[in-house]
């Protein structure tokens, strides 16, 4: 496969043949084909056919049918069905009683919400439009003023 690294020309090397070694011995052992019997000899019965032959064999047991099991009444599809429904049903009623209270929850915040506004606005109207003692502000009269190109004149 891969060039021999002598020093040797192509045509100077000898070919090698390889005989593989065999795995069994050269000489095959006979081992005897003894016939296994079963456990236990079945009886050998003979009919005779309505022409006057006689048939001989061995008597074979007839197929033994399969017990007959009782069938509960009701299926086990029809109790897998009923068992979904009452978890379903179960479910729901968490459900309802989780959205009732999300919903009664979000009113509660609605309306404390409004309620902070309608009590922030009245403070702002007080302040704005009510008659203070402190008289705080900055009152300007202004008599004939002229305004000519955005300047004041006065």
């Amino acid at each position: 496969m891969y060039p021999d690294s002598t020093g040797r020309a192509p045509a100077e090397r000898a070919v090698e043949v390889h005989h593989p070694t065999p795995i069994t011995p050269a000489v095959p052992v006979a081992t005897p084909l003894v016939p296994v019997q079963p456990g236990t000899v079945p009886a050998v019965a003979s009919v005779v056919l309505p022409d006057g032959r006689v048939v001989t064999g061995y008597a074979i047991e007839p197929a033994k049918p399969e017990p007959v099991t009782t069938k509960s009444a009701v299926s086990r599809a029809a109790v897998n069905v009923a068992l979904g429904g009452v978890g379903f049903l179960a479910v729901c009623g968490g459900l309802l009683l989780l959205t009732t209270s999300i919903a009664a929850l979000t009113a509660l915040i609605t309306q404390l919400i409004i309620l902070a506004a309608v009590i922030f606005g009245g403070w702002i109207a007080v302040q704005v439009f009510g008659t203070g003692s402190h008289g705080g502000g900055t009152t300007v009269n202004i008599r004939k003023a002229t305004f000519k190109r955005n300047h004041f004149h006065g």
